[in-house]
């Protein structure tokens, strides 16, 4: 018996150290950067002392030396804004949380210490949860599952602040254009309307000539003023995506003009069936679903029941006349399901395994739908871009 005993005590240690292995935010970090190496061009990092921190504000301010085009917005973002590092941070604490859930709790140490006349007992009892050891396996499949939804999670996250950056600096640097165009119109109309002035002092334009140019010359500078205050708008959400600090914010400076359109458009082909298997929304949408099975069956199980069991080992001393007597055995404590049976529990786990197959069948069938009407959006774009240049 002692020997079986002792045979459980080494499996469950063996389990749970087998289950103990942290997650490592830096692999998380290189692989959300292959997954989205087109975006972060491997510039995904979490700063986390003192130097690294330096190092950010030095890379901040050796981008911010020069005009920032569109790739440097997005380095820029990536190692400056503590929006980018709150949801990595977040991210590391969700992953950590789901990580904890394949593991086995801490067994509890109960010692108690009785006297009765001439006797003195001491017993001494570790007991830990029988299921929990059982279903181990499982509980570490599903937190790993889970854990490779936050991972998704956040290349998701990621992807969404740099499309967010990007388009703030297109707006930008548009609105920056559209100001100084504006800026143009509103001199050219100065100079008519004064020019109209004086030609209707001399006698070579009536009233209605002069007026013509006076509001021609108003209706720039109305222009002008929105235009000027749409540059500021645009600039100061492109300074938000950032992170920028109002000292940083002061040295922004940014290109004259958009980049030129490419040569041709990217090709329908290119949007192909591996495209469709990197869709990040379709990777969270079969994760969930793995998850989601897997989970089924260990809920089902610890609906119904709930065990605990203890080594113990006991000793009496006689007081009087000096003998000791060693007691050892276990004790196994059932929790009976007379009350609740775990239906609700159940009834909450089909669900959710029906709600998670149904997502993935319905982001399924709309990737391609929605692959084909933003293809459709970026070529019009782009013919319309190429028209009017």
């Amino acid at each position: 018996m002692h020997t079986r005993l002792f045979k459980l005590a080494a499996l469950a240690a063996a389990l749970v150290l087998a289950g103990c292995a942290s997650i490592n935010i830096d692999q998380t970090l290189a692989d959300t950067n292959a997954s989205t190496a087109g975006l972060t061009q491997g510039k995904l990092t979490l700063a986390r002392t003192p130097g690294q921190r330096q190092a950010r504000e030095q890379l901040a301010a050796s981008l911010l030396g020069k005009p920032l085009a569109m790739d440097d917005a997005v380095q820029l973002a990536l190692a400056n804004s503590p929006a980018v590092q709150t949801l990595i941070a977040q991210s590391w604490a969700d992953m950590a949380a789901a990580n904890q859930g394949g593991r086995i709790a801490n067994p509890v140490f109960t010692f108690e210490r009785m006297r009765l006349g001439n006797e003195l007992e001491i017993g001494r009892l570790l007991s830990f949860g029988l299921l929990d050891l059982l279903t181990l396996p499982r509980r570490q499949g599903i937190a790993a599952s889970q854990v490779a939804q936050a991972r998704v999670q956040l290349s998701v996250r990621v992807v969404g602040e740099v499309n967010q950056v990007r388009q703030a600096w297109v707006r930008a640097v548009a609105a920056q254009q559209s100001l100084t165009y504006a800026e143009q119109v509103n001199r050219s109309a100065q100079a008519s309307a004064e020019l109209a002035r004086r030609m209707q002092a001399v006698g070579n334009f009536n009233r209605l000539q002069r007026a013509r140019q006076q509001l021609f010359y108003a209706d720039a500078t109305a222009q002008l003023a929105v235009a000027s205050q749409g540059a500021l708008a645009a600039r100061e959400e492109l300074v938000r995506q950032l992170g920028l600090t109002d000292e940083q914010a002061a040295k922004l400076t940014l290109p004259e003009r958009l980049p030129d359109l490419p040569k041709a458009p990217r090709d329908a082909a290119s949007l192909s069936s591996a495209a469709f298997e990197q869709r990040l929304d379709v990777q969270m949408a079969r994760l969930q679903l793995d998850a989601a099975g897997k989970a089924q069956g260990l809920n089902l199980l610890t609906s119904l029941i709930d065990v605990d069991i203890g080594l113990r080992h006991d000793t009496v001393f006689n007081t009087t006349t000096g003998a000791r007597d060693n007691r050892r055995g276990f004790e196994l404590d059932i929790r009976l399901p007379l009350f609740d049976w775990g239906d609700a529990r159940r009834s909450a786990m089909n669900a959710q395994a029906l709600t998670a197959a149904n997502r993935y069948d319905s982001v399924t069938r709309s990737a391609g739908s929605q692959l084909r009407e933003s293809y459709g959006a970026y070529r019009t774009a782009y013919d319309l871009a190429r028209h009017y240049r």
